[in-house]
């Protein structure tokens, strides 16, 4: 007797060992890995023929404008960027400084004696809307505006000549 099956119990129910058969290996994961492979260069070359093609029809139109006598589109430089500051401003109706709000859009309206009233902001935000003052009679209220520097020189100069009114935007 040898010496394993000496080892094993006499009643085992395990069956008998069988040979096993030669196969060939498995290779398992590498197909998709050629599909996404593929399907990733399918991509690229769709977005880089759209390009092309973008490109083309931009250059073309231009060109064809410029052949038909229309001039071709000139580049507007960036905006600038403005800097903001706070400006108090005193609008002639009190009650309607009451319905503005930090964050409300006005455009501001001057209202001279002598000719047609005329926009001096357009769409300035409302930054704050001080408490009424006691005693002020029939003196309008006050309103701080953020607007650009060059409009806050127009309101401060137009405020002292005319009476100001807002319109909600």
């Amino acid at each position: 007797m040898s010496r394993t099956t000496s080892l094993l119990p006499s009643s085992s129910a395990c069956p008998p060992a069988r040979p096993v058969p030669l196969f060939p290996p498995l290779r398992v994961g590498r197909g998709g890995d050629r599909l996404r492979r593929a399907l990733r260069r399918r991509r690229r070359v769709g977005a880089a023929g759209l390009a092309v093609v973008a490109a083309l029809l931009t250059v073309g139109g231009t060109e064809a404008r410029a052949s038909r006598g229309g001039a071709p589109p000139e580049a507007k430089p960036p905006p600038a960027v403005v800097r903001m500051v706070s400006a108090p401003v005193r609008i002639a109706d009190a009650a309607t400084v009451r319905l503005l709000r930090p964050g409300d859009r006005v455009d501001v309206v001057a209202a001279e004696r002598a000719g047609p009233p005329r926009v001096v902001a357009v769409a300035a935000r409302v930054a704050e809307v001080p408490e009424p003052e006691q005693g002020v009679g029939d003196g309008g209220a006050l309103v701080v505006l953020s607007v650009p520097r060059e409009t806050a020189r127009a309101l401060v100069g137009v405020g002292s000549v005319s009476r100001l009114a807002v319109t909600l935007c």
